[in-house]
């Protein structure tokens, strides 16, 4: 998967709406961003603000995505980086589910 079928699949996510209803931007360094506002149901690349940004390198996130790296490890390594709101970051679990397709 790269950075054009996550935000795809991000979008497919949130179209018609869904449980998560704020902004979270996800920062995978070099290798772009993904802005996810659930309250209006869009999803993009853009640098915009987020209720929470969270910073991982684009490999950790696949694995968290694929459940091979467990998001509180990952944390706790400092691998995964949240700025912002700590409780946006926290109800990203039905989220990355489908993101995981």
């Amino acid at each position: 998967m790269d950075l054009a079928q996550l935000t795809a699949r991000a979008a497919e996510a949130v179209k018609g709406g869904s449980d998560f209803k704020k902004s979270v931007k996800f920062d995978f360094g070099s290798v772009g961003k993904l802005l996810i506002n659930g309250a209006a149901g869009t999803v993009d690349n853009s640098d915009g603000p987020a209720d929470a940004t969270i910073s991982v390198s684009w490999d950790d996130f696949t694995k968290l995505a694929t459940g091979a790296l467990d998001p509180t490890m990952a944390f706790m390594q400092g691998k995964l980086k949240v700025g912002g709101d700590m409780s946006v970051a926290m109800q990203l679990q039905g989220l990355m589910k489908k993101l995981a397709g």
